[in-house]
């Protein structure tokens, strides 16, 4: 899966989540950018995106995560490993 088609997913993803068919993210959007994107919407980000990939994240790597670009290229290797 290539980074673009792991950002469009996740656009889909974030529109249901921020219920908001407008949303566009691109990799150097952060939650300072999405009004909406508290706590409680990160741990649904983060557990819809598990899902979505059937992946799993550890704290310090989501903590490492600066943008949504930064979050592509987290679940581009998760998604490598896995096919390794």
């Amino acid at each position: 899966m290539t980074e673009q088609e792991i950002l469009e997913k996740l656009n889909v993803l974030f529109r249901q989540i921020f219920d908001d068919q407008t949303l566009a993210l691109t990799p150097a959007t952060t939650a300072e950018d999405i009004e909406e994107w508290d706590s409680f919407n990160h741990v649904s980000i983060i557990v819809g995106v598990e899902s979505e990939f059937k992946i799993k994240f550890q704290t310090a790597e989501i903590e490492g995560l600066k943008n949504v670009g930064d979050f592509v290229k987290a679940i581009e290797r998760k998604l490598r490993a896995q096919a390794a």
